[in-house]
């Protein structure tokens, strides 16, 4: 299955002034996201803008589970660029 580089990004709703862990409704989007990686969907994930590695058959596919995110619906994260990575030194496993 293709690998993706997903660059996701504060969205209007974000709160400076907070924590990540401070932010609306944060224990639903660590369990969603924690669903994300036990399903091996998300294998790597980052700070800041947030960059995820996913392992997905499209782009879209990306867009529709990432849609389900609370912070999605929130504008709390949104979806900045999605392009297919091809891992060339090291290994996910």
């Amino acid at each position: 299955m293709p690998i993706f580089a997903v660059i996701r990004t504060r969205g209007s709703a974000w709160q400076e002034s907070q924590s990540l862990e401070g932010q609306p409704e944060w224990t639903s989007h660590a369990a969603f996201m924690n669903g994300l990686a036990k399903d091996r969907f998300v294998m790597l994930e980052g700070s800041a803008d947030v960059l995820l590695i996913i392992n997905a058959g499209t782009a879209e596919e990306i867009r529709s589970r990432l849609a389900e995110d609370p912070w999605s619906r929130q504008d709390l994260l949104r979806i900045a660029r999605i392009t297919p990575w091809t891992l060339r030194l090291g290994s996910l496993e």
